[in-house]
């Protein structure tokens, strides 16, 4: 179970932080901090989430309010992010939405 990978589906809610060390995928709704100091998040296409998300990697298909902070973003097609990113590396593809601002580097 060392490499475990969690899993937050549709329909399940949460009001309140999140704290993981492995990899965690997320397709349900979040109110509230998601925090891991290594880990990778993957943010589904039905998820919605309201707080800021701070992850080794972070690759979004859903939808987060707030700041992402990352050594590596990606923002998919479909994605909608309302806040800011700092990151090491950056991808966004085509139709992803962003507003904020973004610190790469």
């Amino acid at each position: 179970m060392a490499n475990a990978t969690n899993v937050l589906a549709q329909g399940i809610e949460i009001n309140g932080s999140i704290k993981f060390s492995n990899d965690m995928i997320i397709d349900g709704k979040v109110d509230g901090k998601i925090e891991s100091e290594k880990g990778k998040v993957t943010i589904g296409e039905n998820a919605q989430i309201t707080g800021d998300v701070k992850a080794g990697e972070v690759k979004m298909y859903g939808k987060v309010e707030g700041t992402i902070e990352s050594d590596r973003c990606e923002l998919k097609p479909k994605s909608e992010l309302k806040g800011d990113i700092k990151t090491k590396s950056l991808a966004m593809e085509e139709g992803a939405i962003l507003s904020g601002s973004t610190q790469i580097g």
